[in-house]
């Protein structure tokens, strides 16, 4: 079935095409070469332009041209299906001769998350005394790791297997409610044999995938569905300074397919900056020696230019070396985050000191819904689309 397009073109609109099409056009014959469309399209809808988008642009070129040329009525096809395929019209967009009122939409999507909130849940997973809950407190600076809702000497103790534990908060700030809920992995790495540990992590984010996919098949759905699926997994990596673990390879290489994964050297300030930046190297080649490559944040063909770069800045940076504290100290007046040594004072949030600046700020202040729209368009649609594939394939048996 052929794709939909775009209806017709105003005469504006064809006309600012032809102009672009005769500038390509040097030798007037009326066409021009295909690998040309790229530049053409560039200047039609402007900057930034996803990969997607060129690819789609080249793939339709080449399927128009004819006899190694394409026309203008040809280029026309592959700017309508374009046009239906993104909002970034470029010069081909209409300019309302007077306000009709659409900068309002930020301010009714900002309504929209007062009178909602927002729903974010987080996964910490690493080996026991790595500060998993300290962090966590750093992050949200607030009180949330699970110890305060459930101090019991009980709870304390090394688990026999890997168990899931959640605790969920509500944080609000300025009016912006945050359900935040974070599931620990207590027993995760800390028994004598650690095959297969990871498993019921997986089967914990894949339970609540079925959770979701069986709320949207509902004959009566909710109105809006609660969203308890992971949409972020921090993993914390111990500060050896060697490689990572065998168990960490085989966890991460499964923990990839399934969630954003977030990798992270803990107590970094154990380590020298030589030393730290030694061993980020060594973990970057080990992740790429055994294919871990999917760590989010993720490098792809929908993003746009400027968002390639922020991701491909980011993805430079992984794993992030990150320190964690709850306490507050007094430096030269002002109240900071840090932790005092017998060889001096570890500022968390000073980007010389360590990484978790940029950590907290990827997380919570630029891509905090991009981990959650990730979440729901690749990882669960991936799990949706196994899941249905399967019930069709036993209903045909």
């Amino acid at each position: 079935m052929e794709p939909p397009v775009q209806g017709r073109l105003t005469n504006e609109q064809i006309k600012s095409l032809h102009n672009a099409f005769d500038k390509r056009d040097e030798g007037k014959k009326g066409t021009i070469a295909p690998e040309k469309i790229v530049d053409l399209i560039k200047e039609v809808f402007g900057p930034p332009l996803n990969g997607y988008l060129i690819g789609y642009a080249k793939d339709l070129g080449k399927n128009l041209a004819e006899n190694g040329g394409l026309s203008c009525e040809n280029f026309v096809v592959v700017v309508k299906h374009l046009m239906f395929e993104t909002t970034r019209w470029g010069v081909l967009k209409t300019a309302p001769e007077r306000p009709i009122g659409l900068d309002s939409i930020q301010e009714q999507v900002r309504q929209k998350l007062i009178r909602f909130g927002l729903t974010f849940n987080v996964m910490i997973v690493g080996a026991s005394g790595l500060g998993k809950s300290t962090m966590m407190n750093t992050l949200f600076k607030s009180k949330v790791n699970r110890w305060v809702s459930s101090d019991t000497s009980e709870d304390k103790l090394i688990p026999a297997t890997v168990e899931i534990k959640t605790v969920s908060h509500v944080i609000e700030e300025k009016n912006i409610r945050l359900k935040l809920s974070i599931t620990d992995t207590p027993g995760f790495g800390d028994q004598v044999n650690n095959v297969k540990c990871w498993e019921p992590i997986i089967d914990h984010i894949n339970d609540h995938y079925q959770h979701y996919l069986m709320e949207e098949r509902r004959i009566e759905r909710k109105p809006r569905i609660p969203d308890t699926r992971i949409h972020c997994l921090i993993y914390f990596i111990a500060p050896s300074g060697h490689s990572l673990k065998a168990v960490d390879i085989e966890c991460l290489k499964r923990l990839v397919k399934v969630v954003n994964v977030v990798p992270v050297i803990a107590k970094a300030d154990s380590l020298t900056l030589e030393e730290r930046q030694a061993f980020k190297n060594r973990l970057r080649n080990d992740f790429e020696r055994n294919g871990i490559t999917k760590l989010y944040p993720m490098l792809h063909k929908g993003l746009e230019e400027d968002e390639f770069q922020k991701n491909k800045t980011l993805k430079g940076l992984l794993p992030f070396a990150v320190v964690g504290s709850d306490e507050f100290i007094t430096i030269k007046g002002t109240q900071v985050l840090a932790r005092k040594t017998r060889w001096g004072t570890v500022e968390v949030e000073n980007p010389s000191h360590n990484e978790f600046p940029q950590f907290r700020d990827m997380l919570l202040r630029t891509h905090l819904h991009d981990l959650i729209d990730t979440t729901a368009e690749v990882y669960y649609e991936h799990y949706r689309r196994n899941q249905l594939q399967q019930m069709k394939d036993g209903g045909d048996s």
